[in-house]
Parts: C-alpha cells; structure tokens; sequence
C-alpha cells in the first residue's frame, strides 16, 4: 500500500500564489489617523501605526521606496 503525503486531495481554501499582489474584495479598508514621520503632515494608513514605529503618508513612502531601490533585498 503507497502513502500519499500533502493533503490527500483535500483543498485548504484553494491555490496559494506567492509573489503576486494580494487583493483583498473584502470591502473598503479601515483607515487610521497618523502624522507622517517624514513630512510631519496628518494622514490616514490603512493599518494601526505601531507606538515607537515610523509611520509614512503616500507620498513619502514612494520617495523612500524609490530612493532605497524598492525591493525586499535591501532590508
């Protein structure tokens, strides 16, 4: 009798693709308040900042990203 390893035909929320852009059709996303590190500005992150972690509005965040090459490889 052969054993078959990895679910056995079982489907755990379908096929996961990694590297790809993850979008989520949950609706609209829960926007917080913040002031920007950077430029000091209020502005509104689709995330809870984190008390002692940087915060970035848009346009900041794309000049970093830019500036720093944009990809994962540089952390």
């Amino acid at each position: 009798m052969e054993r078959q390893f990895g679910g056995g035909g079982r489907s755990f929320g379908g096929e996961r693709r990694f590297g790809g852009p993850r979008r989520f059709s949950s609706g609209p996303r829960e926007m917080h308040k913040a002031v920007c590190s950077e430029c000091k500005q209020e502005c509104e992150v689709p995330f809870k900042p984190t008390e002692g972690k940087p915060v970035f509005c848009l346009s900041c965040f794309k000049k970093k990203r830019d500036s720093e090459g944009g990809g994962f490889g540089n952390r």
